[in-house]
């Protein structure tokens, strides 16, 4: 790959409305290197990302004193111009899988389109590759993948179909918003070793990430932003083993995965410190016992997605759920709730029948005095809200499921926002007018508006930057102490589970492979299949080892369904 194919950035400003988004930036990517931007939420990378291929937003006036890829100069393209570039030259790795893909058509016919448009091959030619681009992201079962729809994927496979998209064509530089935001860590090891591919093979990375230790992974410079400004930029090692800059180091600082579990993360002013949790001894809140739940495929095949799996949350206490994306933690997530009928096993609620297999199937009025004591926080918050209403009108909603009366409710809403750290006057803001972090903020308000004893959590951090997560997570610890609340805590995320979890509760396939206590686990595991998880875990730069075992022999995925929109829907 000649010098010809280098990105050059100088100078390089944006603006909204006359309000400045991205300041004076500068960078050089050559290729077969690779060049990560690192900040918080609504520092600038993203726009600064859809700027270099000419979807910066409505409204934005991009301006720079040098802007070119290959020589060619991309301020002067017309809309035609980026299409022909976009995709072919410059593969672009969207940030938000759960609503970037249609829902109206199959995966494989996304992939599709990217050949089509460019006149890749023929038709019998573009399928085969639609196949092979499946296989390379870690797709299990790829024919059949393909003919589904985004909705009846997991949010680790909706991930890979879009990286697969955009290497379609192996473009010279592929930019990468925050690509293993939804992946567990052994695919997220199989996608990074894809991205360290397209170095190998010479063409260029600009990568996007909350994720540090990803970014050690990959990374040959590093540029954190914030504000829109360049604070810190140099070499990987140099900028995350020496930050320079205390920004720098407060983003190190806020990782979970190196501080001791438990240990508060972030820098909150106000904020009360950790309190210890509930011991072993609590009482037993929810049990489940064999749980067991079949699926048809649009293949016809059944195949099984929980498989015996039994455990037991307690007061006060958190259970991780871990496993690769497909090994059943949203199904099992669902039966706790009750949203779902297992096909074998039981599940109890405060010592009470609350979904079971068969005869003894618990009729839905039998539940509802006790809904108001289990409750959920989405992945996503802003596909869980109505972008209609506005923060104050969610927060009655769930006070008027929870029987509250209607004069009671202001003052409940102001104490609500209170404890989740949000001023009042957000009441009168829509969802798409908060930050990311508010909107989590917001969606663990409406989860402790019934006073809950229980509340699943599924994936509550997985899209915030790591600043974010850690006042998140921070409350969500003082919530609980303060509050008594049990958590089912579901993440991909090692480093998070560690850090909130009491125990741990590791699937594969549908089955329960590892129960242990969170340090017991973590420092000791026992199955062949949580050394794998664990090795697979990127580290920062100076932060030890992996664990090394050998590879597990290949089995087929069995998950065909992730209900995430379904139950949001029921809730």
């Amino acid at each position: 790959m000649s010098q010809e194919k280098r990105l050059i950035v100088e100078g390089l400003s944006i603006e909204f409305g006359g309000q400045s988004v991205v300041r004076n930036l500068s960078f050089t990517l050559e290729p077969g290197k690779t060049l990560a931007l690192v900040g918080e939420s609504g520092s600038g990378k993203s726009v600064t990302a859809r700027s270099l291929i000419g979807l910066a937003g409505e409204g934005a006036r991009v301006t720079a004193r040098r802007l070119s890829y290959a020589g060619q100069d991309l301020l002067s393209l017309s809309e035609r111009g980026w299409r022909d570039l976009r995709g072919k030259d410059i593969g672009f790795v969207l940030q938000d899988a759960l609503v970037s893909l249609d829902p109206l058509r199959p995966v494989g016919k996304e992939i599709l389109e990217v050949l089509q448009t460019h006149r890749w091959g023929d038709r019998r030619s573009r399928g085969e590759r639609v196949i092979e681009l499946l296989e390379t992201v870690g797709v299990p079962e790829p024919r059949l993948r393909a003919r589904q729809r985004p909705d009846q994927l997991s949010g680790g496979l909706r991930q890979r179909a879009l990286i697969a998209s955009a290497l379609a064509l192996n473009p010279g530089l592929v930019i990468a918003d925050e690509p293993t935001t939804a992946l567990d860590a052994t695919v997220q090891a199989q996608i990074l070793d894809v991205l360290q591919q397209i170095k190998a093979r010479g063409d260029s990375l600009l990568i996007i990430s909350h994720d540090l230790a990803v970014v050690a992974q990959l990374a040959d410079e590093v540029l954190v932003l914030r504000h829109g400004e360049v604070v810190e930029q140099g070499p990987m090692e140099q900028v995350l083993r020496n930050p320079r800059h205390a920004y720098t180091r407060s983003l190190l600082d806020a990782v979970p995965a190196e501080h001791a579990p438990g240990t508060r993360l972030s820098r909150e002013h106000g904020a009360a410190p950790a309190q210890p949790r509930a011991g072993a001894d609590s009482p037993v809140l929810l049990t489940a016992n064999g749980l067991g739940k079949r699926y048809v495929g649009p293949d016809q095949q059944v195949r099984q997605v929980v498989d015996g799996v039994s455990f037991e949350l307690r007061a006060g206490r958190t259970l991780g759920i871990v496993g690769e994306s497909g090994c059943g933690k949203t199904t099992v997530a669902r039966i706790a709730l009750g949203l779902l009928e297992p096909d074998a096993g039981h599940v109890q609620f405060l010592h009470l029948p609350w979904a079971a297999a068969g005869s003894h199937r618990v009729e839905e009025q039998s539940r509802r005095r006790h809904r108001r004591d289990i409750s959920v926080i989405y992945q996503d918050p802003l596909s869980s809200f109505d972008p209609r209403w506005s923060v104050g009108q969610i927060l009655a909603d769930a006070l008027d499921v929870a029987g509250i009366p209607f004069e009671q409710q202001r003052p409940r809403i102001a104490q609500l926002l209170h404890q989740v750290r949000l001023p009042a006057e957000l009441s009168s803001r829509r969802p798409l007018q908060l930050s990311g972090g508010q909107r989590q903020r917001v969606a663990i308000a409406r989860a402790i508006a019934s006073n809950p004893k229980v509340i699943i959590c599924d994936e509550p951090v997985s899209a915030l930057d790591v600043s974010v997560q850690a006042q998140v997570l921070d409350l969500l610890a003082d919530l609980q102490a303060s509050l008594g609340l049990a958590y089912l805590f579901i993440s991909h995320d090692l480093g998070v589970i560690r850090h909130v979890s009491d125990e741990v509760l590791v699937m594969r396939h549908g089955k329960v492979v590892e129960y242990a206590p969170v340090e017991t686990l973590f420092e000791n595991p026992q199955h062949e299949y949580t050394r794998r998880l664990l090795g697979a875990v990127p580290r920062l730069p100076g932060a030890g080892s992996k664990l090394v075992v050998p590879p597990l022999e290949p089995e087929s995925a069995v998950l065909l369904f992730d209900e995430s929109r379904l139950w949001k829907i029921a809730i």
